[in-house]
Parts: structure tokens; C-alpha cells; sequence
């Protein structure tokens, strides 16, 4: 019997600086495009997946900026629900 592993994520854009690596990714399975970081020196890392009326570019050039962005409007959400 033989495994086939089908990928269908695809790198669009990638960088390093200063030991970050960043990553623009496209799923064609879900038509989802992603940006992932990887801080080589922490072993930190985070994906953040571009919205729809969002520029991938942006978010791949400024993927801290987005990862709070989401990360507050989560909290945000929480509270609600919580009231």
C-alpha cells in the first residue's frame, strides 16, 4: 500500500529579518490565504489568516499589527458573551 500526501498550500511571499521568518500562504483546498511567523529565537510563533476585504500584503508586511488586531476583537467578543 502507498501513502500519497496531496498539499495544497502554496507559498505566495517569504522573508527573514532578524530571526523572524514570515511566510504568505495560500490553501487552494479552501482558497484561504495565512501568514505565518516563527521567531527563531524564542521558538515562538502564529499564524494569522488574511480576512476578505483585507490585503494579504498588508498583513504579511505587518503580521504583528493584524495578530493584535484579531487578538483584541477576540477579547472584545469574550466580554460580550461574558455580559
Amino acid at each position: 500500500m502507498t501513502l500519497t500526501s496531496i498539499t495544497t498550500t502554496r507559498e505566495l511571499a517569504h522573508r527573514r529579518n532578524d530571526g523572524l521568518d514570515i511566510r504568505l500562504l495560500w490553501d487552494s483546498a479552501s482558497d484561504r490565504v495565512t501568514v505565518s511567523l516563527h521567531d527563531a529565537k524564542t521558538g515562538d510563533g502564529f499564524e494569522v489568516e488574511v480576512g476578505p476585504h483585507e490585503r494579504a500584503l498588508d498583513v504579511f508586511h505587518h503580521p504583528f499589527a493584524y495578530a493584535a488586531f484579531r487578538e483584541a476583537a477576540r477579547e472584545r467578543r469574550q466580554l460580550a458573551q461574558a455580559a
